[in-house]
């Protein structure tokens, strides 16, 4: 059984629970330990509630790195869930202390972060993951093995759709506070929050790195400093056509995410709608729907937070590729240090571009 420690994640309706229920449902990975608060009081509360010994619920992450490093069953990787600009600190400390990593998305707040949190990986040798959970979906998967595998022909463009609405007006809640706030959140907005998942389904699913952008990125509400609505032309390595159209000012959507794939032969569409599905579309021919149920039990989502079907299972399917690694097994599809590294590059450079309008820019790591 592999330990884990989670710094961040102490609101019951937190992506902290949403981790920990993946975790554990693996039935590899239990919850042992934490920082789940800046504030000491709140983090013994949610030790707690999470049923840790409250011995291990840390006041802070230098206490939580001493302290599981003494023990005989100490941490053996720890997970980041805090707000962006807490994800480097964190991982950096960690990393440093010996310990693998799982963080959230995006990978840092800010682009050098990225960039020397990527060095430290590569120096310690330690294993480290960013949570892209659409890529767990077993629908997904199946889309890049058949593009791979060239049942679409050569690749001719890629094109995410991600939309949401609960930040159309000024008031929010606390999510919403820390996710319009540059200190907190780094240079992005919604590009970072949801655009960095399309981003990353793109790359995933076509086999193909992006290595242009074009983008518009804008602040639709009064008083934003942040984007919140954002449209991104790519162009891929094979000189493939995309698009990212990322919006979180759409009122009455909920979590709207389309993936579609063009080659030479066919097309295909993965929606968060149908998330155990494809389409294809033959050129010559008709089209039809490819099922592919989750084989893993359903698993239930945190009380009062709403995922898609089998997003959970999803979500276990990194913390399965995640222990697979800790064991020195090999995990392809686990997006890493390089997949976070890419996606930073990406909001840092559509943000940048987008405020020059520079027009068409090179995406350099």
């Amino acid at each position: 059984m592999l330990n884990m420690a989670m710094i961040g994640g102490g609101g019951l309706l937190s992506i902290g629970q949403t981790h920990r229920i993946a975790a554990e449902a693996t039935g590899q990975i239990r919850l042992v330990a934490g920082v789940f608060s800046s504030d000491p009081a709140r983090s013994r509360q949610a030790g707690l509630a999470y049923g840790i010994d409250p011995a291990r619920a840390y006041a802070d992450v230098p206490a939580l790195l001493a302290g599981e490093r003494d023990r005989v069953d100490g941490a053996d990787f720890v997970t980041i869930v805090t707000p962006n600009h807490l994800h480097y600190p964190a991982a950096a400390a960690s990393l440093e202390a010996g310990l693998a990593v799982m963080s959230d998305k995006p990978m840092t707040a800010r682009f050098d972060e990225a960039r020397r949190l990527a060095a430290l990986v590569n120096e310690t040798g330690r294993p480290f993951a960013v949570s892209y959970p659409y890529g767990g979906f077993a629908a997904v998967r199946a889309a890049r093995a058949m593009i791979a595998e060239g049942e679409l022909g050569a690749v001719r463009k890629v094109s995410a759709t991600y939309a949401q609405g609960w930040l159309a007006s000024a008031s929010g809640d606390a999510q919403a506070a820390w996710r319009v706030d540059p200190v907190r959140s780094g240079v992005g907005g919604c590009i970072a929050d949801i655009g960095v998942h399309a981003f990353h389904l793109t790359e995933f699913v076509s086999g193909l790195h992006v290595s242009r952008i074009m983008a518009d990125l804008g602040s639709v509400v009064p008083g934003r400093t942040l984007d919140d609505d954002c449209a991104v032309l790519l162009r891929f390595e094979n000189d493939a056509r995309g698009t990212i159209l990322a919006s979180q000012i759409e009122a009455g959507e909920g979590n709207r995410l389309r993936l579609r794939c063009d080659g030479e032969a066919a097309s295909l569409v993965w929606t968060l709608a149908d998330p155990h599905a494809l389409t294809l579309h033959p050129i010559d021919g008709a089209s039809f729907r490819l099922s592919f149920e989750e084989a893993a039990p359903a698993i239930a989502c945190p009380p009062g937070v709403h995922h898609a079907e089998g997003y959970m299972a999803a979500f276990a399917a990194l913390y399965r590729d995640f222990a697979a690694v800790l064991q020195g097994n090999a995990a392809p599809l686990l997006p890493g240090v390089q997949e976070g590294l890419r996606g930073m590059a990406f909001i840092a450079t559509a943000v940048a571009a987008s405020r020059a309008q520079s027009g068409w820019v090179d995406l350099a790591l």
